[in-house]
């Protein structure tokens, strides 16, 4: 993920929410009832939340990275985000693979080897090994030891002929993945869900560079793209009627008070979303109500009212412009799959 959502892009004019991103951890073997070992170690990552809320609390312009949204309550809550009237990414995005599936799998290939970034509970790679010509293995690539265990135990479940091997990383960092004594055609990187849009063009650039990587010559990527369009439909996406969004963004202060020493008071911040057409990009952030000093493990911030903290970015991209970024990282267009209103693209994109 960005790891500072103030940062200004590089460029195109460039959605959606960050996906358990983290350090990287552990690997499964592959095969039925495959065990994930060596997770990341609990002490670690609570020093790494730490270390980035300080240092982004710090800063001129205070932020948080989005990873951090995603405790137990960030992903009930995110799950509910998803199915509100608003939040028109997830269900734009399941209409377009569910019309076009047969067509991005001839696009792929037979005997793909699918790796996923930011699998959590697998349900997309289900939809899409059910479409595929006989593929060879699933990777799932995700931060959260339980939606990995998830990932892989619905796909053994569903397709118990395939390999599967479980991968705890933070996708956003390098890291190993291990698709060797796997035979396949090809291999194929599978990022749905417009989690690109949460990373600054150069970041994404940097990470469709390592998905290329892992792919190798011959490999495929199909990932979603939230498409720019009108300010009213975009703010009311991130800042529902029902205040789902901003209590998903509140539940962050609420993890820093509980796991960090924090003292924030809720009720004395309130969840702002604003669209920038300069930067292309919706921008989430926790404002102060009033003047108040907060601590975070014995550390003391001082706000002024109206102060943010800036914690999510969501880059809504022109479908051109993505392709030429994705070029930069080696990856050569394909196909685009739209919906009839244009707001959400799911993409194909090649390594020759």
């Amino acid at each position: 993920m960005p790891t500072d959502p103030t940062a200004a892009p590089a460029g195109a004019s460039p959605a959606t929410r960050a996906r358990s991103v983290g350090r990287q951890g552990s690997l499964a073997g592959a095969g039925p009832s495959a065990a994930i070992t060596a997770p990341a170690a609990h002490g670690e990552e609570l020093d790494r939340f730490l270390a980035d809320v300080l240092r982004g609390l710090s800063a001129p312009r205070r932020w948080t990275p989005p990873k951090w949204f995603y405790d137990e309550r960030g992903c009930e809550l995110y799950g509910r985000i998803t199915r509100l009237p608003e939040y028109y990414l997830t269900r734009t995005e399941a209409g377009i693979l569910e019309r076009n599936l047969p067509e991005i799998a001839r696009a792929v290939g037979p005997g793909a080897l699918v790796f996923e970034y930011g699998a959590g509970g697998g349900e997309k790679a289900l939809r899409l090994l059910e479409a595929l010509d006989r593929p060879a293995g699933y990777l799932p690539v995700e931060m959260s030891a339980p939606a990995l265990a998830a990932a892989r135990d619905e796909v053994e479940a569903r397709f118990p002929a395939i390999p599967v091997r479980a991968v705890q990383a933070d996708f956003a960092e390098d890291f190993h993945l291990p698709a060797g004594g796997i035979p396949c055609a090809r291999r194929l990187a599978f990022f749905p869900g417009s989690t690109i849009g949460n990373f600054d063009p150069e970041e994404a650039r940097l990470l469709l560079a390592r998905m290329a990587r892992h792919a190798g010559r011959g490999g495929r990527l199909v990932l979603g793209v939230d498409l720019a369009k009108d300010r009213e439909t975009l703010e009311r996406a991130y800042d529902d009627a029902e205040g789902v969004t901003a209590a998903f963004d509140l539940n962050l202060l609420a993890r820093i008070n509980r796991e960090l020493s924090g003292d924030f008071r809720l009720e004395a911040f309130r969840h702002r979303a604003r669209w920038d057409p300069v930067l292309g990009r919706v921008e989430m952030h926790l404002e102060s109500l009033a003047a108040q000093v907060v601590h975070v493990a014995g550390q003391a911030f001082a706000f002024r009212a109206g102060e943010t903290i800036h914690t999510e970015n969501s880059y809504k991209w022109d479908t051109d412009a993505f392709d030429a970024l994705a070029a930069r990282a080696g990856w050569r267009a394909e196909s685009t799959f739209t919906d009839e209103r244009s707001w959400f693209a799911v993409k194909v994109f090649a390594i020759d």
